[in-house]
């Protein structure tokens, strides 16, 4: 049974959990802090929840004592116990890759309950200090290294909520600012976008090497360089296009299925995402926030090319019969994805990236000398474009806010704010016309 001893404002728990080869007990004792917040009689319905737990515990050998277990001890546990049930594969996975890499190496062997904010600040300033490795170079970044940090305070959480330990030394530590450098976000400026758009509209220019074939006879014969003329797949198209006019990221386009398209309201329903979950496995699960799931009204232009695209990949599916993977059924075939592979499966997400790439690299390959290529900018570009522009044409954040899926509208400001700036020069240049100029 249980030994309770008050000690001022907290409880004492021991519970007997053998004894030693000499025949000596041996204990383990744990600590209650009642709750400042709850009534008398409702700590005390926790402090006898909390001793059966604590007795249950011992008894079985799933006691966890942060004076005597590591922190690689309980990190692996709170992995398979905790992380495993609650993370998205793709961040279990990042976060597993930031303990082994950076931040068991360092303080895996110390005890738990004996890591103190000094220890997490010093190993916060080695890692910054340190190389990438992976072929890459520099050192680690500031983003890198609060990533590290998160971890870390994710699992002193959890070891207070599991009572192993009692308090989280992350928060009184102080972890690298990670300035966001909105110079460095890119994105089409307005010329660049029409001129995208353009491109879409033509076929890659495909220049190929001279080389040697085989005819049907088995005689060998050579083919010079030549040019071919390759049509952008009427798909991918439509992908760059909303990826634009909707500002939606590449995962929540992948993941979009006809019944998430409502042509005769035009409108899309944002209520998924596909992504890389470790290694090439791919998963399409609900955004964790709840204002990445959004409904986007959609320009009656682009409805038209929902509608065309739809009805041939309707063809595609008679067409290839039984090698079509998706619903052929029409009263299933709102359950396809938008995006396709050859068969009907849903399309790659690594598809459109390296797509959108190869677009703009061999548009720039075929300008003749002395014209301005078109910058090479990452698919997110589009998204980013998205935002620009309408910020640029006077809409207000929020509403810009709204349709990128972000949180706050601090967040779009914050990311922007290279547009919120050129417009409040704008507004300066404004009054000084109406005010002063006006009367000169």
């Amino acid at each position: 049974m249980a030994n309770i001893t008050k000690r001022g404002n907290t409880y004492r728990v021991r519970v007997l959990k053998g004894r030693d080869s000499g025949g000596r007990q041996l204990f383990e004792s744990a600590t209650f802090t009642p709750d400042p917040n709850k009534t008398e009689k409702q700590n005390q319905k926790a402090l006898d929840l909390f001793v059966i737990e604590f007795e249950q515990k011992v008894k079985n050998g799933k006691y966890l004592d942060g004076e005597k277990i590591s922190f690689r001890e309980f990190a692996e546990i709170w992995l398979k116990e905790h992380a495993a049930g609650h993370l998205a594969p793709g961040t279990f996975n990042s976060y597993s890759d930031l303990l082994e890499r950076h931040i068991l190496p360092t303080i895996g062997p110390m005890k738990l309950s004996k890591i103190q904010p000094r220890t997490l600040n010093s190993l916060y300033r080695k890692l910054l200090e340190k190389q990438r490795g992976n072929k890459s170079t520099g050192t680690l970044s500031a983003a890198t290294v609060k990533r590290c940090h998160a971890v870390i305070s994710s699992i002193y959480s959890t070891a207070m909520k599991w009572n192993v330990c009692t308090e989280n030394p992350c928060e009184r530590t102080e972890p690298p600012r990670q300035a966001r450098n909105t110079e460095d976000i890119k994105y089409f400026t307005l010329e660049e976008t029409e001129r995208f758009l353009a491109i879409l509209d033509k076929p890659m220019v495909c220049p190929r090497k001279a080389h040697d074939r085989t005819d049907d006879t088995g005689k060998p014969y050579h083919v010079g360089e030549y040019v071919e003329l390759q049509p952008i797949p009427q798909q991918l198209k439509l992908f760059f296009y909303m990826a634009l006019f909707l500002g939606c990221r590449r995962g929540e386009l992948i993941a979009l299925q006809w019944r998430d398209i409502d042509l005769d309201r035009q409108s899309v329903s944002i209520n998924k995402s596909t992504s890389y979950s470790g290694g090439s496995q791919v998963i399409t699960k609900r955004p964790k926030n709840r204002t990445s799931r959004r409904e986007i009204s959609v320009p009656s232009f682009l409805v038209d090319m929902l509608r065309a695209w739809r009805k041939e990949q309707m063809r595609l599916a008679l067409s290839l019969g039984t090698a079509w993977e998706g619903k052929r059924r029409k009263e299933e075939f709102d359950q396809n994805f938008l995006f396709i592979q050859w068969d009907g499966k849903q399309m790659h997400p690594s598809t459109p990236y390296h797509a959108f790439q190869k677009i703009i690299r061999r548009y720039n390959a075929a300008l003749p000398a002395g014209e301005t290529p078109l910058p090479v900018i990452p698919l997110h570009g589009l998204r980013h474009t998205s935002a620009t522009m309408l910020i640029s044409q006077n809409v207000d954040v929020r509403t810009v806010s709204g349709r990128l899926g972000h949180s706050q509208a601090s967040t779009t400001m914050n990311i922007y704010a290279h547009s919120l700036k050129k417009m409040d020069e704008v507004a300066a240049e404004t009054l000084e016309n109406l005010l002063i100029k006006k009367n000169c």
